[in-house]
């Protein structure tokens, strides 16, 4: 099952994408779409290519058949750089990945070196609007930072650069719940500016009340595209994160 999205409406597209690592494919002929504009989780089961999916469209895997699309145009085999220089493209991996050593400020600066330092020093007040706990640090050690405050600042990083698009993996890892609640609110706020965005998200249940939609993945391949409530209020939820999105639910009871 798969959403009808307008092709004006598109914002990335994967036409029979095949990609992994040296010989082991994880995408097999993977076929999906995300919507401009909206929050579009990711799920299915370890090893189903979510993450995969994000570091292929960000250029860091090689795309061995098929073809990336950003609205319409091939971006397949653009490299990571281009992809957020020439499109729009941010990236926030899983894990901490900031220079521990350096200042916030620095590690902000370090974010904005493609847009030259007066460009980078004029948005960085405007960013930390945004995050009022990362400008109360501003002169510290990144690594002095909690977990919650490090995600944070690498968020507020990507958005230095006002992407079109933001694809983010596991954002909430070793956050707490409050602080997850904030970042979740900022992607929606996000969106509601026009950014799409693209998401892998342990807390499946919890990443679905702020999605938009959702695409099921199962052996690197589109199994199942729904609104994100809908999947939220499916009684067999679990199959759909945990394997098996594309077998029919249960039959009830006596039928």
């Amino acid at each position: 099952m798969s959403l009808n999205i307008p092709a004006q409406d598109v914002a990335i597209e994967f036409r029979n994408v095949v990609a992994g690592y040296g010989d082991f494919m994880i995408l097999n002929r993977l076929n999906m779409r995300a919507r401009r504009g909206a929050i579009t989780l990711l799920i299915g089961p370890n090893g189903a290519g979510k993450s995969t999916v994000l570091k292929t469209l960000f250029g860091l895997l090689r795309v061995r058949e098929g073809s990336v699309l950003l609205e319409g145009q091939d971006i397949t085999g653009a490299a990571p750089k281009d992809l957020l220089v020439r499109h729009g493209i941010a990236f926030v991996p899983q894990g901490r990945n900031l220079f521990g050593q350096l200042t916030v400020h620095q590690n902000l600066e370090l974010g904005g070196i493609t847009l030259g330092m007066k460009t980078t020093h004029e948005r960085i007040p405007e960013v930390l609007r945004r995050f009022p706990r990362v400008q109360e640090r501003l002169h510290s050690q990144a690594s002095a930072l909690s977990g919650g405050e490090q995600k944070q600042l690498e968020i507020a990083r990507a958005m230095l650069l006002r992407p079109k698009v933001l694809l983010i993996d596991e954002p909430s890892i070793g956050l707490s719940p409050l602080v997850v609640a904030d970042v979740f609110r900022l992607l929606r706020e996000l969106t509601a500016q026009g950014t799409t965005v693209l998401m892998v998200e342990q807390n499946v249940k919890s990443a679905l009340k702020i999605s938009d939609e959702a695409i099921a993945l199962e052996s690197g391949r589109q199994v199942l595209h729904k609104q994100a409530d809908e999947l939220l209020a499916d009684p067999h939820i679990e199959r759909l994160f945990l394997g098996g999105a594309h077998v029919a639910a249960p039959a009830a009871a006596g039928a």
